[in-house]
């Protein structure tokens, strides 16, 4: 290992934990080259056991024999950057959580197909930005057998730092990918304009919205269960999905509730789908 002691804040090669915004990380006009951070040793450790690789890691001092040790050994000669538990507290914004973040290379996003090839059910994030919401979403589909997750262009990216700590890891496990196509160079989607739930319904899938319409249909309507293929789509925390995303699909479905509660948060309604649509 390479192991780097800074003693400040412009050190060369910290940028990519501190001075870098999601934007830059996401590198958009280079995506081969973007990077994710990853934070904390079972994060890191759930994302090296999928194949991720890491690139440089910034941890304290007493991490490098300690809990961060296997992981560095795993690493082959990256940089280790560290320093005392204030200074990377001020590198990063806040104290670190177990003193470890790693830096990896962002992979390439599988196709659509890719994604759904032999899935039963997959979720459609549409539109959701707090990033709270994306990790735990991932955490419920992970935990809860959901084969796949299409994120729309208009959510938060699924490799947020934060949302990949909330996920703990999860959205290493699940495949997923962009639903709308690659963006282009200006940050547009580079293919064609029509639904993307019509690539779907192409692939053999039903697609269900969680909305609450007069057309709805309880979550445990019979015939959703014996659907072999279902996509559920899950929509922002404020609005909801568009009405015209709701009308584009094949059932409206919402959660029975009591006390006259007439939604719950996206992340606790997904988990509840997910647990009663399971195959």
């Amino acid at each position: 290992m390479s192991v780097i002691p800074i003693s400040t804040l412009d050190h060369p090669g910290v940028e990519v934990f501190s001075h870098l915004t999601d934007h830059q990380l996401r590198n958009k006009l280079q995506p081969d080259q973007g990077i994710i951070i990853v934070e904390s040793p079972k994060v890191i450790r759930v994302a090296m056991q999928s194949g991720y690789t890491p690139l440089s890691l910034l941890c304290e001092q007493r991490h490098i024999e300690g809990d961060a040790a296997d992981i560095i050994a795993q690493c082959g000669d990256i940089p280790v950057y560290t320093g005392d538990r204030e200074l990377l507290a001020r590198l990063t914004g806040y104290i670190l959580t177990r003193g470890v973040l790693c830096a990896m290379r962002r992979p390439q996003p599988p196709t659509v197909e890719e994604v759904c090839k032999g899935a039963s059910r997959v979720v459609v994030i549409d539109g959701v930005v707090d990033t709270t919401n994306i990790g735990a979403i991932f955490r419920s589909a992970a935990a809860l057998g959901i084969d796949g997750v299409l994120v729309t262009r208009n959510a938060c990216d699924p490799f947020n730092r934060r949302a990949i700590r909330v996920s703990m890891g999860s959205v290493f496990l699940v495949p997923w990918t962009w639903l709308d196509g690659p963006e282009d160079g200006s940050g547009n989607p580079a293919e064609g304009s029509g639904n993307p739930l019509d690539t779907l319904r192409h692939l053999g899938f039903r697609t269900v919205a969680m909305a609450l319409t007069d057309k709805s249909i309880p979550l445990d309507a019979p015939e959703l269960k014996r659907e072999p293929r279902l996509a559920l789509v899950m929509g922002t925390e404020g609005d909801g999905l568009p009405h015209e995303t709701i009308a584009s699909t094949d059932f409206v479905v919402r959660i029975p509730m009591a006390h006259g509660v007439d939604s719950l948060n996206v992340a606790a309604a997904a988990a509840v789908a997910f647990w009663e649509l399971r195959k």
